[in-house]
């Protein structure tokens, strides 16, 4: 687009002159302030808590199905169509809280999630029977959806660059922990009476929805978001409670500034903005005339959207009682045993990787990430054909180790990298313009993604072996692997507005330009001093 220019060589004016005057400021007040950066980072765990509710949902609901299978008499189609509807009805929410969210902030529109997750929450666990529990989990689905979009893109917009993978990782591990306490819940409330067990266990869910619901009105809105209402003021505000100084604050808000289309001069500053315009026109710059940065953008940010589920994560934890229970663990209290210790090992794998994220960098640690996942699969595969081509036998017990022993190995190496890392990335590459709805459509194909693998699996399994199928999803990981290494950039350190910037070069251009930048320190060697 024509302004992008105009805005870059405004930029680069404004940030050459403000970014010295915040390194000295940063200089002078370094280590008296870092309570302003905790605070950002206490707004994106807040934030983030609505994913906790996605993530209890999942995990409870394997559980959960093993006795509404039994109570309710559910066949495998149903128990497909329960697992996967969640996902499907999560369309209707992430494809709608683009618009929403610009429309009524950032923080409105979590607080809706939790509203509508609690509404569902408390039909399923009220139901009586099939069609109810279905109706409760479609409300839930939808607001499942407004979780996913919001909760990474607020984190994002209200965090430096510094910290910014760290936080949009949080919605990750919240999800993860999450699953890990719906396991738990698994495991204690199925010592109720069966009437009651999966009831007890799916109605939970509603308690913290409620005080999210009311608990977030406390939470300082997006500087970008009140930016892009003309709030010029307001967003400074929040800016110099999350930033680490004043200075720091200045710099950012004239780069959400100049990003939003406002002329980052003291003229200008005072011209009022249109916040009609918000949100409007950008599926027109998405999918009829993007420019080149922005289809790059968008093949990078849906294409780790699409590969995500792919990998087979939703069949692993979904159904791991079932690959449990065809390893050879028998007993329904073994198999929920189990579940909690593939909970656990997801949690702490993925607080690994928030540690790491901005200290290596997203590209490492996805591609390490893929590369473990494609050898637990391959593994997992192996055990479980093992294990079912000897049936009715006993299973050599090398076969069994080896299933459940790569359970937890995929599930480590998911998580720390292409779990939390497709959240992170995906919502800090969108131009501030473009980022809720292009996330609330990044959300639609996850989800996509999701529902497909979850209620086919039993299908897939029955059809191709339980072992075949993650032979399968192995194959579907490599092709991942392939597709994030040519086709996404680092970003890590990057401010957000200037990650366009990044995507402004094709492939090839920048893999020369990363060549030369390995080539550059030696012929900067001084004379007299070159290497024989």
């Amino acid at each position: 687009m024509q302004w992008l220019c105009v805005l870059r060589t405004q930029r680069s004016d404004t940030q050459k002159r403000s970014r010295g005057a915040a390194a000295m400021g940063e200089e002078k007040q370094r280590g008296g302030h870092a309570g302003k950066s905790k605070y950002a980072v206490a707004c994106s765990i807040i934030g983030s808590i609505i994913s906790i509710l996605m993530g209890y949902d999942t995990g409870v609901m394997s559980g959960a199905m093993l006795l509404i299978k039994e109570d309710l008499k559910t066949n495998d189609t149903q128990v497909q169509v329960l697992a996967g509807i969640l996902n499907v009805c999560a369309l209707v929410g992430s494809l709608t809280a683009g618009r929403v969210s610009d429309w009524i902030g950032r923080r409105l529109t979590i607080s809706l999630a939790a509203t509508i997750f609690l509404a569902g929450s408390a039909l399923m666990g009220l139901a009586p029977n099939f069609a109810t529990l279905l109706a409760g989990r479609c409300v839930a689905g939808v607001g499942v959806g407004y979780a996913l979009m919001i909760a990474p893109v607020y984190a994002a917009e209200i965090s430096s660059a510094e910290i910014r993978g760290s936080v949009t990782s949080l919605p990750e591990i919240c999800i993860s922990f999450g699953i890990l306490v719906g396991y738990v819940a698994n495991y204690l409330l199925a010592k109720l009476p069966l009437v009651y067990g999966w009831r007890a266990m799916l109605g939970l869910g509603a308690l913290p929805s409620a005080v999210l619901a009311v608990g977030v009105i406390a939470m300082p809105e997006s500087p970008r978001w009140l930016v892009m209402q003309g709030r010029v003021e307001h967003a400074l505000a929040v800016l110099r409670q999350v930033c680490d100084t004043a200075d720091e604050a200045d710099v950012r808000l004239a780069e959400i500034k100049i990003a939003a289309g406002i002329i980052a001069d003291d003229a200008a500053a005072s011209a009022p903005h249109q916040p009609s315009s918000v949100g409007k026109g950008v599926w027109r710059e998405m999918f009829l005339h993007p420019t080149p940065p922005v289809r790059r953008i968008l093949v990078a940010a849906f294409g780790v959207h699409f590969f995500q589920h792919l990998t087979g994560i939703e069949a692993v934890v979904l159904y791991s009682p079932r690959i449990f229970k065809a390893a050879g663990i028998a007993t329904r209290s073994e198999i929920l045993v189990a579940t909690i210790g593939v909970g656990v090992t997801k949690t702490v794998f993925i607080l690994t990787a928030i540690l790491l994220v901005d200290r290596i960098g997203r590209r490492p640690l996805y591609l390490s990430s893929l590369a473990g996942i494609v050898a637990s699969l391959a593994c997992l595969g192996l055990g479980l054909t093992v294990v079912e081509r000897s049936a009715p036998h006993h299973s050599p017990a090398w076969a069994v180790v080896l299933s459940i022993a790569t359970v937890f190995t995929f599930i480590a190496s998911f998580s720390v990298g292409v779990g939390p890392i497709t959240w992170a990335y995906s919502s800090e590459v969108y131009p501030l313009r473009l980022r809720a709805q292009g996330a609330s459509v990044g959300v639609a194909i996850n989800r996509v993604m999701n529902a497909s693998v979850s209620m086919t699996f039993v299908s897939l399994y029955k059809a191709v072996t339980i072992g075949g199928a993650f032979f399968l999803f192995a194959g579907l990981a490599v092709l991942a692997a392939t597709f994030f290494y040519f086709l996404c950039p680092e970003t890590q350190g990057r401010p957000l507005e200037e990650i366009e910037e990044v995507f402004s070069r094709g492939w090839r251009e920048r893999r020369r330009s990363q060549a030369m930048a390995v080539e550059l320190p030696a012929s900067n060697i001084p004379d007299g001093k070159a290497q024989p």
